[in-house]
């Protein structure tokens, strides 16, 4: 497995773990009102838009290297 299709997986996977962790995080929040659950839904959905943001940088700068 190249370095390459190791960080569309592990990019990938990440984003969606911080997508998860966002909707559990903001259904507590709905649930229970606690501003500490509203902050860590908010940071995780920054920490997925950056994942995404990182991806695209490195698939732009290794857009010439193979996936194998």
């Amino acid at each position: 497995m190249s370095l390459k299709t190791f960080h569309i997986v592990f990019v990938t996977v990440s984003v969606l773990l911080m997508l998860v962790i966002a909707a559990w995080n903001f259904g507590n929040y709905r649930d229970n009102g606690t501003q500490a659950d509203l902050t860590w839904g908010v940071v995780s959905v920054i920490a997925a838009v950056g994942l995404l943001i990182y991806g695209k940088i490195f698939l732009r700068k290794f857009k010439n290297v193979s996936y194998l």
